[in-house]
Order: structure tokens, then sequence, then C-alpha cells
């Protein structure tokens, strides 16, 4: 290398020094910080002089009804919008990638939900769904004779509610990823297809969803890491409530963290989300990279 190039180099290096730096103070040592806080006694009472105590948080955590119902929770939900947001999300992608006069305004009203905040839309169902007699939803029960459905206050259904809440915000966000890959998918494909007498059905299976392999692939992993790491929508809507009936590993974080004051313990929780998520992410993409060496 010589003088000139190693010059330009360094230049070019000394760009991406403010990032990093930024990267490294917000990201790298806070997630640091979290392994060495899980093994110490860190807690409100007790901020400085802390004491090693090897694997106690851990022992806490797992023998604890909060941390095995929080990952139930966490898993079901996230299989829950992986699969149905990236089913809903593909079946609407096909049906308004075709030619008619609405199309645009449906593209529009399905992507409309995405735009919001998580809050806001938790407050909104919340309207709708609540037993109180403003209510809309049990308004229009109770207006069929039908009874009113207690959405978020019964443990056997809260945690569904919820899912469908965020399925209505994020398959529209599906749909668009969906409706980008199949503009890119060239039309003379599905001309021979027809010439050789494929129908729709087969078409879409030989041609149409091999060829979508990346943008799935995109919108499984990010619905699988976003429903792990749900938040803001329980907060909202049950605050972890009925009960534990929809506490996820994020809330159960917090709550150990911040409302109990148990940072040790909060932080043993980050570093076992960690894992989880690692775990899952790598699973999912072996599958998926898998998947897409078969249908090619």
């Amino acid at each position: 290398m010589n003088k000139r190039t190693w010059k330009r180099d360094l230049n070019y290096s000394l760009f991406i020094v403010p990032a990093l730096l930024f990267y490294v103070l917000f990201t790298v040592y806070p997630f640091l910080s979290m392994f060495y806080y899980s093994v110490t006694d860190y807690t409100v009472r007790k901020i400085s002089d802390l004491s090693f105590v090897g694997l106690d948080n851990y022992k806490h955590l797992f023998g604890s009804n909060l941390l095995r119902t929080g990952l139930k929770n966490s898993i079901l939900y996230a299989v829950l919008m992986t699969v149905f947001q990236t089913a809903l999300g593909l079946v609407l992608a096909v049906f308004l990638d075709r030619k008619f006069a609405s199309r645009n305004l449906l593209r529009s009203v399905f992507f409309m939900p995405a735009v919001f905040s998580p809050l806001i839309v938790g407050f909104l169902w919340g309207y709708l769904m609540s037993t109180s007699d403003y209510g809309l939803i049990n308004q229009g029960l109770t207006a069929l004779g039908l009874s009113k459905i207690n959405f978020l206050g019964d443990k056997d259904i809260a945690l569904y509610s919820i899912v469908f809440t965020q399925l209505w915000q994020w398959t529209g966000w599906a749909m668009v990823i969906f409706l980008a890959n199949l503009q890119s998918i060239p039309k003379d494909l599905y001309e021979a297809a027809d010439i050789d007498g494929a129908s729709r059905w087969k078409q879409f299976w030989r041609i149409t969803l091999p060829l979508m392999q990346p943008s799935v692939n995109v919108v499984m992993v990010t619905a699988m890491i976003g429903g792990l790491k749900v938040f803001d929508i329980i907060l909202a809507l049950t605050d972890g409530g009925p009960g534990n009936a929809t506490q996820t590993i994020m809330t159960a974080y917090i709550k150990t963290s911040f409302n109990e004051g148990f940072y040790n313990r909060g932080a043993a929780f980050g570093v076992v989300f960690f894992g989880i998520v690692m775990v899952i992410t790598l699973v999912m993409m072996r599958y998926l990279s898998k998947w897409g060496e078969k249908i090619r």
C-alpha cells in the first residue's frame, strides 16, 4: 500500500469514528455491562461496592414463575405473529398486485396502521374492546343480542386479543414488502406458464412463492424478533394482566428491574432474552436458507 492510498483510507476511516464512538458508548458498553451486573448483587438498595454472586440471579430466574410465564407468552405471541402476519400479508400482496381501480387506495388503507405508534394503537383498541358503555365492539355485540366479551380481562383470550391488534397494525407492512418483491418477478415467466397450461394456483406455488423467498425471509425474521421483544402494546393494553396472563420477557424484565428494583435480576433477564433471540434467529435463518436452496 503506497502512502497516497494509506492516507486516503485513513481519511475515510476518520468519518466513521463519531458513529463508532456513539455505537460503542450507547450499545456495546451497556450490553457488556448487562452481563457484568447479572452476576452481582446490584439492586436499588446497593448501587456501589458490588459483590460477585455467581449464577445466583440466574438460579432465581429459572425458579421463577414470572420467567416461565413470560417466556411461554413471548414464544406463543412471536409464533402467532410470524405465521399469520406472513400468511395474511402474502395474501393481501397477491390480491393487490392485480390491476383494478381502487388498488392504490386499498394499499394505503392496509398500510396506514403501521404508521401509528404501538401505544396509540393500544389506546385505540383498548377503547374499542372495553367492556364499559363506550366499548364499541361490545356495544355492537349487545345490540345483536349477544353477551359482552371481556377481550382484555379474560386470561384465556387476552393474549390472543393483543395478537389480533398487532396483526391489524403490521400485516400491511408485510404486504408492502411482499408487493415490492412481487413487482420484481419477470412477467414473462407467467406468460410462459399460461402457454404451458399451468393454473393460477400452480403458478403461485411454482413461480411466485419460490421467487418471493427473500421477502419471506425478511418478514418472518423481523416478525419473530419483534414478537419476542414485544413490550409497548402490552403496556398500553393490559400491563401484563390479568394476573400474569400477558406477561412477556420484556414486561417481566421491566417489572423486575425498575418496579421491584432488582437490577441484577433484570440484567439476568436481559442475558437470557439475548440468548433466546440469538438461538431462535439462527435456527430460523438456517431453516429459511435450506428452504431457499430447496426451491431453487
